[in-house]
């Protein structure tokens, strides 16, 4: 199970999604639907249709997408990375809001955490395990 985390001022659940070096933290409150990400809507954050089905594929795949308003603060990484960090942050969020969201979002990987990182750069190479060009002469 998630742990359930609400606001304790005005009852929002809370949710906290990762992938790559992104992070996004989540709010979910009932309302009409709307989703806005970094205080703009969603078609306007994310111009692709790609990104914007990552997003909405959990609220559809519980029935909620008319249903709560969805706040959303995402830094780091690049759109991708973003988009799945808060795909899983509102699934997270969802469960948070009704405990009967967690089996259908567990069987079907949105509680899945991505643990697929860049891989840091060692010293003496040039990247992560590219080493130096040899020259024998």
């Amino acid at each position: 199970m998630v742990a359930v985390k609400k606001d304790k001022i005005n009852g929002d659940a809370l949710g906290t999604g990762r992938r790559k070096s992104a992070v996004a933290r989540v709010r979910v409150r009932s309302g009409s639907g709307n989703v806005t990400i970094n205080g703009k809507p969603l078609k306007v954050f994310f111009p692709t249709v790609q990104h914007q089905q990552a997003v909405l594929q959990t609220l559809e795949h519980v029935g909620q997408a008319e249903g709560v308003d969805v706040f959303v603060r995402v830094n780091g990484g690049g759109l991708t990375g973003q988009s799945g960090a808060i795909r899983m942050a509102l699934a997270r969020a969802l469960c948070s809001y009704n405990e009967e969201h967690f089996q259908p979002l567990r069987d079907d990987g949105f509680l899945t955490r991505d643990s697929r990182m860049k891989e840091r750069k060692k010293y003496g190479l040039r990247g992560a395990r590219r080493g130096t060009q040899f020259s024998k002469r």
